[in-house]
């Protein structure tokens, strides 16, 4: 009986019985901001993408075959989303302060990933911020720190 209601959960939300991930999974809501963010300014280029892989990859301490299934998670929760507070609220209520902080700063590092921010990205994660309660002094901090960090286009590699 169980199952049959879990089949017909996962009918009714669109989810797989093989979904690694809940759609109230705190690392869903991180991957759909970020997936929000990437495609921000119209343009989601090669760097963005890489770069959410490997954030998504790396904070999470995920494999290949996770990684993608989070990043699929997160475009569908995105897909279905009106506004950040969906995303934010799952993250506000998971973690805490240093967590928050997190997201903020994997959220930069999209942004820089194309070497510049877009004022609809800087909008992005400032609105994103004031909802997850991590204050302006260290949104501005995380920034100029993933600033200083990111490559601008064009740049030549170091001999």
């Amino acid at each position: 009986m169980l199952d049959q209601l879990r089949r017909l959960l996962s009918d009714l939300t669109g989810a797989s019985e093989h979904d690694e991930f809940a759609l109230d999974d705190h690392r869903v809501a991180a991957a759909a901001l970020l997936v929000n963010l990437v495609s921000a300014d119209g343009v989601a280029s090669e760097s963005e993408k890489i770069a959410l892989h490997d954030v998504l990859k790396a904070r999470f301490a995920l494999d290949e075959h996770e990684t993608a299934e989070l990043i699929e998670a997160g475009r569908r929760r995105e897909a279905d989303a009106v506004d950040l507070y969906g995303f934010t609220s799952v993250l506000k209520r998971s973690l805490d302060a240093q967590g928050r902080a997190g997201v903020v700063e994997m959220m930069w590092e999209i942004v820089f990933a194309d070497g510049a921010a877009h004022e609809l990205e800087d909008n992005i994660v400032w609105r994103a911020a004031d909802l997850l309660g991590v204050s302006d002094r260290e949104r501005v901090e995380l920034k100029r720190r993933i600033a200083a960090r990111a490559k601008p286009l064009g740049a030549a590699e170091p001999a």
